[in-house]
């Protein structure tokens, strides 16, 4: 039975990635991890993901870019001012400048630097390094 859809997805990712394979095949979908997706196809932690429609609402297949060292979803979902965000960066993130924070915000899902110069805060969602 699954519980949290974003880390069930999560998982499958990392682990396909840490095994070397090109892709991975992610279901069931949601509008949150396409929105997770994209922030990491943005900053290149993963190549490209596409919905491929079928039963039970379909899957994304995801092109992986072997840039993912590990990745997950923070629970529970921590409200964060824009004060704050240097904290959970220190807390989540290895090193200053090395990986993102993806937050659930007014304007979306953002990654804590889209966050931090929108001088905004929101809700910590996931990590990736």
């Amino acid at each position: 039975m699954r519980q949290d859809l974003l880390n069930d997805a999560l998982v499958t990712l990392g682990h396909a990635d840490f095994d070397g394979k090109p892709n991975v095949a992610i279901a069931p979908t949601s509008r949150l991890i396409a929105e997770v997706l994209r922030i990491f196809r943005e900053h290149q932690y993963i190549e490209e993901f596409t919905f491929v429609p079928g039963g039970r609402g379909g899957t994304y297949d995801v092109r992986l870019s072997r840039r993912i060292n590990a990745c997950g979803v923070i629970k529970p979902r921590l409200s964060v001012p824009y004060g704050r965000l240097e904290r959970y960066e220190a807390r989540f993130l290895p090193a200053q400048d090395f990986g993102i924070l993806v937050l659930s915000t007014n304007r979306g899902v953002l990654s804590h630097r889209q966050a931090r110069e929108l001088k905004i805060g929101g809700r910590l969602l996931a990590y990736v390094y």
